[in-house]
């Protein structure tokens, strides 16, 4: 039996949670409680920046440049939202939450519905994904990958003018070797439902969970450079932030896993000789959804306290 879903939403300590629920027999229409569409009494008059990833990059980035925007905050984990979301709210923003998963279509169209019933999309900050210690390749192309695309399709078809958009990449994806040109453009312009099939992405040509996570990360920003494109046709802007180790709670399940030990000598033997902080990318992130960064568009932009130049070019190559 087809059931029909009311919009609705719950306020938790001043912050909007958003849910579906079910008419036929009032419980949530799924394990997962998708976001639906919000309806607010300021609908339609309100900018919106959309979070994805309530982490501390998503968190900071937020900050820096939704003064004045309503935040829908979407994660994976209803608490992990709302946690942030607490943060958020204590210092003055207003805040919806969501669940969502962004290796579901479903999910991620749900998410795209509900922030377009607040008001008008003007930024999305797409910070959510795993790490090589966290999924085995399969799921980290699924969500790292194919939700990347996903949620630059869905979103840049309600973008507003004079809007922008920020993926998180990594510099794992300037730590790959080059890829043929082929690649590059299948990477890049194969519609989204397609991605996963190409053939450089079966299981048996990607073994490692590190590799799936560079491929992912180089293909987030092909796909960015070539979603610029569309995104201008409705003058809006979209770039990538390529991240180094920042010290986040991903980055710790890194440093205390097998890899550790060679992240540590990355940062050690770095220019910059540190990780870095979520509230460095949050002001490059500023620069690149604000004014400033008008002309800015397509781009990577690598951070990471010069670990990729000593990788490739330091003494010991």
């Amino acid at each position: 039996m087809m059931s029909v879903l009311q919009p609705t939403s719950l306020l938790v300590n001043g912050v909007h949670r958003a849910r579906q629920v079910s008419l036929a027999n009032q419980r949530p229409a799924s394990a997962i409680e998708w976001c639906s569409i919000l309806l607010v009494e300021k609908k339609k008059m309100t900018d919106v920046t959309v979070v994805i990833g309530a982490g501390s990059i998503g968190q900071a980035i937020a900050r820096r440049v939704s003064a004045g925007k309503h935040v829908v905050l979407a994660d994976l984990r209803q608490e992990a939202a709302d946690a942030a979301a607490k943060v958020l709210s204590d210092a003055g923003f207003g805040v919806t939450t969501c669940v969502v998963d962004v290796s579901s279509r479903e999910s991620v169209q749900a998410l795209v519905a509900t922030a377009s019933a607040i008001g008008t999309v003007t930024g999305v900050i797409h910070a959510a994904g795993v790490s090589p210690s966290q999924a085995a390749p399969a799921t980290i192309l699924r969500v790292d990958l194919y939700g990347t695309a996903l949620v630059l399709e869905l979103f840049g078809n309600v973008i507003a003018k004079g809007g922008s958009a920020i993926v998180i990449a990594s510099q794992s994806g300037h730590r790959l070797p080059a890829l043929t040109a082929e690649q590059n453009k299948a990477l890049a312009l194969t519609p989204v439902e397609e991605l996963l099939a190409l053939p450089m992405l079966q299981p048996d040509q990607v073994t490692d969970p590190l590799n799936a996570y560079q491929l992912s990360k180089r293909g987030n920003s092909l796909r960015v450079a070539a979603q610029a494109v569309q995104w201008g046709k409705r003058g809006a802007r979209v770039n990538t932030i390529s991240p180094g180790i920042i010290f986040t709670p991903l980055a710790r399940d890194e440093l205390n896993g097998p890899r550790g030990d060679g992240y540590r000598r990355m940062i050690e033997s770095s220019a910059a000789g540190r990780g870095g902080t979520p509230d460095e990318v949050g002001a490059v992130a500023a620069l690149l959804m604000g004014p400033e960064g008008t002309f800015i568009t397509g781009s990577d932009f690598l951070m990471d306290g010069g670990v990729t130049a000593q990788y490739w070019y330091g003494d010991d190559q």
